[in-house]
């Protein structure tokens, strides 16, 4: 949920427009850039629809229908990561291409140590929004943010910051210039994240991000429990995690919705430049199926790729823990526990090979 000081700023914002202009402009700007999305944008550091913006009722409509989204993936994938690490206080942030400034926010809730924050964005009129809206904020990093007009390139000088972030952007660079971009993102930053749609294409954008992190000599610390090669299978599955966020009247107004909820699917990485204190654990690769007495688990393992797990009710604690876990939690079960769920694991499969085939009329 958007903070109070955002959701109240954000809604002053929008109050200058009416809910049907809001929406008309919405549908306008999905129409182009659905018209335009053959790879990517034409303009180097113009991102997804925000490249098709062309006045102030579709900077509003933008900031209305992607921000508080964009505002809860980059919040999970930061608590994340701010969980691997949890001695990492970092004092500059610099977003790029950071639009109204959802993933500012998002950071200076995670790590109130942040003072000194600059976002770069190409759009002078979202730099209008994100700087008014950010001048309300509790938060003296998110408040003092230094808002710089330019395209994000390899080639663009930029302030050192401990924390890298882009959020929904590297994926409308062309896939030529990606590592490039990676590569001038962690230039000397402590802790780099990127996060993209949870689609098979965000999540490639993603897995490419982490291979050249990897190369650059960063250690990844979340989602990842570990540096190796991802052990999905490409083109038979995608990494990608998923959040839930509450829509105000407005909000399904605007995107002409009648839940009172959506779910935001995205893929991120985030890497450190010192290795995070081992053993990480599992991570949660699907909802958990629950039925009578039995959780199931898709994890992906330091030691095992990916791996399928049963927690039965007779195992007490863990199986009430697998009840309360979610999809994209850590999962840590060590020692006979872990050996007990392996071992349920393989009684169900063999307790499936003896059930008669069901008649296929």
């Amino acid at each position: 949920m958007l903070p109070d000081d955002l959701r109240a700023a954000l809604d002053q914002a929008l109050a200058r427009h009416s809910p049907q202009e809001l929406a008309r402009s919405v549908a306008r700007l999905t129409e182009r850039y659905r018209g335009s999305a053959t790879g990517a944008t034409s303009a180097p550091g113009a991102t997804g629809e925000a490249a098709h913006i062309r006045g102030q009722a579709d900077v509003a409509a933008y900031a209305a229908y992607r921000m508080p989204a964009t505002y809860e993936a980059a919040a999970l994938a930061m608590r994340h990561a701010a969980a691997r690490v949890p001695g990492f206080a970092p004092v500059s942030q610099l977003d790029a291409g950071g639009g109204t400034g959802a993933a500012i926010w998002a950071a200076g809730a995670t790590w109130p140590s942040l003072r000194q924050v600059t976002v770069i964005e190409r759009d002078p009129q979202i730099i209008d929004l994100g700087r008014r809206l950010a001048r309300t904020a509790q938060a003296p990093g998110v408040r003092g943010t230094a808002w710089r007009q330019a395209a994000v390139g390899s080639g663009l000088d930029r302030p050192r910051a401990d924390l890298a972030t882009m959020s929904y952007a590297l994926g409308e660079f062309a896939e030529r210039d990606r590592a490039d971009v990676v590569r001038w993102l962690a230039r000397d930053a402590a802790m780099v994240l990127v996060v993209e749609p949870g689609t098979p294409a965000g999540y490639a954008t993603i897995a490419a991000a982490r291979e050249v992190l990897l190369a650059e000599g960063l250690s990844v610390v979340a989602p990842c429990p570990h540096d190796r090669a991802c052990p999905i299978e490409p083109g038979r599955d995608w990494c990608h995690f998923s959040v839930r966020l509450p829509r105000t009247s407005l909000h399904r107004q605007v995107k002409a919705g009648t839940l009172s909820f959506e779910d935001e699917k995205f893929a991120y990485v985030a890497a450190t430049a010192r290795p995070a204190p081992a053993p990480a654990a599992d991570r949660v690769l699907r909802h958990p199926q629950k039925r009578k007495g039995v959780v199931s688990l898709r994890l992906c393992t330091d030691a095992d790729g990916i791996r399928d797990v049963l927690v039965s009710k007779r195992q007490g604690e863990l199986y009430r823990r697998a009840r309360d876990v979610g999809w994209g939690d850590a999962w840590a079960a060590t020692g006979e526990a872990a050996g007990e769920a392996t071992r349920e694991a393989a009684s169900e499969a063999a307790r499936e090979a003896d059930r008669p085939a069901a008649d296929p009329g």
